[in-house]
């Protein structure tokens, strides 16, 4: 008998034929243990550690800024990236300042702001996306030709463009340019506009108006139609400067004469100052009607003061012509740009800042450079100018409180602001001028940490007054830093460089810029300090400040 062969499914394993995959060339045989796999094929990453070896922890160091926080745990640690349950929605009331409700959603990522508080129907048509951008950037340009920050133009062209509900726009603002993004959805091609700032006026006047109009525009009890608002721009743009050319002209004046009357000068001191500035200030209106750059106008306007300065010293009348030079130095020296290139820069805007301090420089050398040129010519003529004068103060409280006050009320009405504003103004500066004195003077303390304390509240009080009245802040706190503007420091650095005393020189003006920047920081500071203890936003959207690194 014939056995039967054995099926597939009786044939051991060890004696079945190999597969085809088995016969593969990348398997081995039977018996023989597989290769490792080459260095730069390895699977593990070359950061992981051998099997068996734990890591050491490193020891902390004491103050790192890269060490954890004692408190921190690592697995309750705050989430990195986007958390499951979402971001929290940032929630702006509208009894908050419009101002801080755009600024705040400026700081925020493009993700989480929220959405319009009132989103339009489908089928209703919205006003034209180029006549909304339009009208953006001409309300703009008024704000940053009048003197305001970049941050604070920015949040007045998002404040627009969300109330006629371009919710999606990005604005991007620098010293000269203006320009706005709009992109309707992820799909859409965006709409960008810009418009260039060619001149720059001081009115403001104009810019209250410009803010009473933004006001309006966000207030949503107001239905401002941008046709409605383009007929109340076009009557800001006409409107007539408050104060005609010869107000002016007194009033630059007067502000020479009451800081000569700061620095220790008499009637005779006070007139002979005023005399100067408005001299000064007829041959700057002169250039500027020729055409020539503001540089050749300032150079202009410093040299009369410092010619009468010079006058008196060669006539050798008993009385302080140091203060005569400086007074008409208050007049010049530019304030106003200095506290907005440093609150550009504060904010983070740093190329708005460094073209606002590139023109503070040149505005400022070109000041030295006319009182210089007298100087020297004085020097070489034999006059005896003694700078001891500028360092040796009078101590005259009463006096000198209403120089301070007089010389607020005058830089107010140079800077064409409206009646309304000129009191507090002169109010402001004469408490700035008090508390600088009694540090500087009474207590003898550091003059640049007097000039911050005293800078600081009237930036803190011109910041409050503005809540109050719904504007800007510059009318009420630009005129009050006027007595403390570095006048005595500038001439005293010009002068020892007259008489080849350079490093003396240099190392004063050093103190006036010291001077300057403590001005303009403390402006600043009391400017966040209201905003910081009055109402905010919203807890959920607290206002952001860009993070920095730590020097890598």
């Amino acid at each position: 008998m014939v056995a039967k062969p054995d099926g597939p499914e009786d044939v051991p394993e060890d004696r079945k034929p190999p597969s085809d995959e088995a016969r593969s060339a990348f398997v081995p045989p039977a018996g023989v243990e597989p290769p490792e796999p080459p260095e730069e094929e390895h699977p593990t990453s070359e950061f992981a550690l051998p099997e068996g070896l734990a890591p050491e922890p490193p020891a902390e160091q004491e103050g790192s800024a890269f060490a954890p926080p004692s408190t921190y745990s690592a697995q309750n640690s705050p989430p990195a990236f986007t958390p499951a349950y979402g971001i929290p929605l940032a929630k702006l009331p509208q009894d908050a300042p419009w101002q801080d409700r755009m600024r705040t959603m400026l700081r925020l990522p493009v993700g989480e702001r929220p959405v319009p508080e009132a989103p339009r129907k489908a089928d209703e048509a919205g006003p034209p996306v180029p006549r909304v951008l339009d009208l953006t950037l001409r309300i703009g340009e008024l704000l940053l030709a009048g003197g305001e920050g970049a941050e604070d133009v920015e949040a007045a062209m998002f404040a627009i463009c969300r109330s006629y509900g371009l919710d999606r726009c990005e604005p991007t603002v620098t010293f000269t340019l203006l320009s706005i993004t709009y992109q309707p959805s992820l799909v859409d091609d965006p709409v960008t506009a810009n418009r260039t700032v060619r001149r720059r006026g001081t009115d403001y006047t104009r810019l209250a108006a410009v803010y009473l109009l933004l006001a309006d525009i966000n207030d949503p009890e107001h239905d401002v139609s941008p046709e409605e608002a383009y007929r109340r721009l076009a009557e800001i743009r006409r409107n007539r400067h408050p104060y005609p050319g010869w107000v002016l002209t007194a009033a630059a004046g007067v502000l020479a004469g009451a800081a000569s009357v700061l620095l220790g000068g008499g009637p005779t001191v006070f007139f002979v100052a005023a005399l100067g500035a408005m001299l000064g200030d007829r041959l700057a209106w002169l250039f500027a009607g020729r055409g020539l750059p503001e540089f050749y106008q300032f150079l202009v306007a410093a040299m009369p003061p410092a010619a009468l300065g010079v006058a008196l010293t060669l006539l050798h009348a008993d009385l302080r012509p140091s203060a005569v030079i400086t007074g008409g130095l208050f007049a010049l020296i530019p304030g106003r740009a200095l506290v907005a290139a440093v609150q550009d820069g504060l904010t983070g805007f740093y190329i708005t800042a460094s073209a606002r301090l590139l023109e503070v420089g040149y505005f400022f050398v070109a000041i030295v450079v006319g009182v210089l040129s007298v100087l020297y010519l004085a020097v070489q003529f034999g006059a005896q100018l003694n700078p001891e004068g500028v360092l040796s103060p009078v101590e005259r409280p009463w006096v000198q409180i209403a120089a301070s006050m007089v010389l607020c009320a005058t830089f107010a009405i140079l800077l064409q602001q409206s009646r309304g504003t000129v009191l507090f103004a002169t109010l402001n500066g004469g408490v700035a001028w008090v508390i600088y004195a009694s540090i500087a003077v009474t207590a003898d303390g550091s003059a640049v940490m007097a000039t911050a304390v005293a800078a600081g509240l009237v930036g803190l009080f011109g910041q409050l007054a503005a809540r109050y009245h719904h504007t800007s802040s510059l009318p009420y706190v630009t005129a009050a830093i006027g007595p403390l503007l570095p006048g005595s420091a500038t001439y005293f650095g010009v002068l020892a460089i007259a008489q080849n005393n350079l490093d003396q020189g240099f190392g004063s003006l050093a103190k006036a810029a010291a001077l300057a920047l403590a001005i303009a920081i403390g402006v600043n500071l009391g400017g966040e300090l209201a905003r910081l203890f009055m109402q905010a936003p919203g807890a959920a959207a607290a206002r952001r400040a860009a993070k920095r690194t730590r020097g890598f």
